[in-house]
């Protein structure tokens, strides 16, 4: 338009110019005067300067518009944008080039056709051109996003700005509309809406602890309906106090460090009260311009209770609820490294008759025996100390910032607590207790020295007569005269031949048919007569011998095998229990491997029960379990749950079958645990494709739910327990 008003001025000063031109000639000639003369050259010469200024303006404007429309130009293009402008008084249209780029078409296709562009509207998207014409016709620009269809089938989204003009009159006298191609941008938008929408996280924009956005799963796990209603809402409408704490230290702390994001867990509670768990991860952002906070939350409820399931079996008692051994060791552990000069006392009790009683009554007697005892030793000690269980009858004290006064008072307390009898099942039993004491720094400065000690002593108090306490000093020499003569026993067992192999078969739950046995090492002491496993045990592992006592049950039981298989019996699997200190032993692979060799055993045939201690050295342990594979024996963890498993090393562990411990199994029978640890085992063993198998099984009403939960094997009392060679043999005839 500049250009057109620039010609216009130069033509009219043409005309101007020409005329005083022509009125100079005029007056020129019919002048004689010198005065008109020099005025008349003057004048001429000024015009022509004039029209030559005006020619040279005209042609520089000329140039730099044209340079613009350039630039103006090559910007449309680079931004895929389209011009198309209509004067509905002269019925002029004004199209832009970079219209073809963005349609497809021809510039030539949109002048002949002036619909062109409503035709290859996307035909769900017509109702959008619709509602835009009423829009346009009151007078106020809309700007509107539609797809529109290119001649070779692709889709595209156009985002379309409509100008609208009206005159003083009110007459829609022109329309401009501008076109950009947004395609990019919108497919980019579904992603990301489709990615939130379809996340099952929370995924949320808060601002000033508001929701600006949620999406369907998160309103699902705050326990609402629609999204959108939650627009507006406070976020702390969901949040306990000590939750609020937690979010609000973490946004200092991001402020103070200038960190973008975080993630911490915290809990929620619904809409319906219920309380959930969970992770989040919290990041500054621009949101519709404006600063705000986005929020991504993952529920970890279950996960939450699975590790504390996976706490309370490795630092728990799950007889008892007491600590068991290993959070003991770490509470002493913790309170030794704290170097001061308080005393700390260590009381190792073990109960008197508790063998005799639990032999004679069952399993299940022993084990509300131990359950009240626990409780009792509970209350004795109250909030002076911690109470744990160490294993069978065994339970630790840690008596912490203490004086031989306190001690004292404990001590008595324990004997008094148990001079009344237990009511088991109607029965009354007196059980008293041994205690052993060792003190800090006195008797030892770490807790394997000061356990040992303890544990001495209490051999002490059993040589005395039994329910006292005695303290541990170094006269004993490190160990009692009953584990000295039972470390001589051993020593003279192996080679006496006084050990003796029982057997307890193992059925399949569902037919109750035979399909295996487990060895099981029994000891007559020529003196103390039965020597509970229990008890002698430990002592061959602490010593050593029980890696010569290993060899000679597993060749023991491959002999035996071998002799079933030649009467014919068939092959019967045999499971062995193999300890911690055995699989530490070099020769330990070799001694399997003779064996096997000597007595011509199929190795599928052969079970090797390995304990979960060996976790305390995942490695090694892994090497030898993969050799024994190699072999091609069957490998077990037995009394899983009870001590140090990993469920992120059992899946690296070459293991065929998980045995559930009895003191799971006998949970069945408790009204408040319902079993509920002995179903995960089995439902975890199922999913990492271990076979199951169920020990001590004494009732039925555990065989059934095993049953009911697919537990396949199992072993117990209710089946069949332990037989010499002789009894299982007939058994298996």
């Amino acid at each position: 338009m500049n250009i057109f008003k620039h010609k216009w001025m130069l033509y009219v000063s043409l005309i101007i110019i020409c005329n005083i031109l022509v009125g100079s000639i005029y007056f020129f000639f019919h002048h004689e005067s010198l005065f008109y003369h020099i005025i008349f050259i003057v004048l001429n010469f000024s015009m022509i300067a004039l029209l030559i200024y005006l020619l040279a303006t005209v042609n520089k404007t000329t140039k730099d518009l044209q340079k613009s429309n350039q630039k103006l130009n090559s910007i449309f293009d680079s931004l895929d944008v389209a011009i198309w402008s209509h004067d509905f008084k002269e019925d002029n249209i004004m199209i832009t080039p970079g219209i073809e780029k963005l349609y497809g078409y021809s510039l030539h296709e949109f002048y002949k056709d002036q619909l062109l562009w409503k035709k290859v509207v996307y035909p769900d998207d017509l109702q959008i051109i619709e509602d835009r014409q009423e829009v346009l016709k009151q007078g106020k620009p809309i700007t509107n996003f539609y797809r529109i269809l290119r001649p070779d089938g692709e889709v595209r989204w156009i985002r379309d700005r409509g100008i609208p003009v009206f005159d003083e009159k009110g007459n829609y006298v022109d329309f401009t509309s501008v076109l950009f191609d947004v395609t990019d941008n919108k497919e980019r938008e579904e992603r990301y809406r489709g990615l939130v929408e379809m996340s099952p996280d929370l995924i949320a924009v808060i601002r000033k602890w508001q929701f600006d956005f949620i999406n369907e799963a998160g309103s699902k796990l705050l326990g609402e309906g629609n999204p959108s209603e939650l627009v507006g809402k406070s976020i702390l409408r969901y949040m306990p106090t000590k939750s609020v704490m937690v979010i609000k230290e973490t946004l200092s702390e991001m402020k103070a460090h200038e960190l973008e994001k975080k993630r911490f867990e915290t809990e929620i509670v619904r809409q319906d009260g219920r309380t959930v768990y969970i992770e989040i991860s919290v990041m500054n952002v621009l949101y519709e311009g404006r600063k705000a906070r986005l929020i991504v939350g993952r529920d970890i409820t279950e996960r939450k209770k699975a590790d504390e399931m996976i706490h309370q079996m490795a630092y728990y008692d799950s007889l008892t609820g007491l600590p068991n051994r290993n959070m003991f060791k770490d509470h002493l552990n913790e309170h030794l490294s704290q170097v001061n000069d308080n005393m700390l006392a260590v009381l190792f009790l073990d109960l008197d008759r508790f063998k005799i009683i639990n032999d004679t009554k069952g399993h299940s007697t022993g084990d509300l025996l131990l359950q009240k005892a626990a409780k009792r030793l509970l209350e004795a000690v109250g909030n002076q100390g911690m109470v744990s269980r160490q294993g069978g009858d065994e339970f630790i004290i840690l008596l912490e910032s203490t004086s031989y006064e306190e001690i004292e008072e404990v001590a008595q307390g324990i004997i008094q607590a148990f001079s009344q009898p237990f009511d088991l099942n109607g029965d009354e039993f007196f059980v008293t207790p041994s205690v052993g004491i060792s003190l800090y720094p006195v008797d030892g400065e770490d807790q394997e020295t000061l356990i040992k000690n303890a544990d001495t002593a209490m051999y002490l108090a059993k040589e005395r007569g039994k329910n006292n306490y005695q303290y541990y000093n170094s006269t004993l020499q490190n160990v009692s005269t009953r584990k000295m003569e039972l470390e001589v026993g051993l020593r003279k067992a192996l080679a006496n031949e006084h050990f003796e192999v029982f057997y307890q078969p193992q059925y399949r739950l569902d037919t109750r048919e035979v399909c295996g046995v487990e060895a099981l090492l029994r000891w007559k002491h020529p003196k103390l007569g039965m020597i509970s496993p229990a008890d002698f045990i430990p002592l061959a592992e602490e010593t050593g011998l029980i890696v010569p006592i290993g060899r000679w049950v597993l060749r023991k039981v491959c002999e035996q095998h071998k002799l079933w298989k030649d009467a014919g019996l068939g092959a019967v699997p045999v499971a062995v229990n193999v300890s911690v200190r055995q699989i530490q032993d070099l020769g330990f692979v070799d001694d399997v491997k003779q064996a096997l060799r000597d007595f011509k055993l199929d190795p599928a045939d052969l079970e090797l029960e390995i304990t979960e201690s060996i976790m305390q050295n995942i490695e090694f342990s892994r090497i030898v379990l993969n050799k024994l594979k190699e072999l091609g024996v069957k490998i077990a963890i037995d009394d899983f749950g009870k001590g140090y498993s990993s469920l992120s090393y059992l899946k690296y562990l070459p293991i065929d079958k998980i045995k559930i411990d009895k003191s799971f199994v006998d949970d069945i029978l408790d009204s408040t645990l319902n079993g509920s640890i002995a179903k995960a085992i089995i439902e975890m063993s199922h999913t990492m494709n271990f076979s199951v198998i169920a020990e001590g099984i004494e009732e039925e009403v555990q065989l059934a739910f095993l049953l009911n939960n697919f537990c396949e094997l199992g072993q117990g009392y209710l089946l069949s327990k332990p037989l010499d060679v002789k009894g299982v043999t007939e058994l298996m005839k």
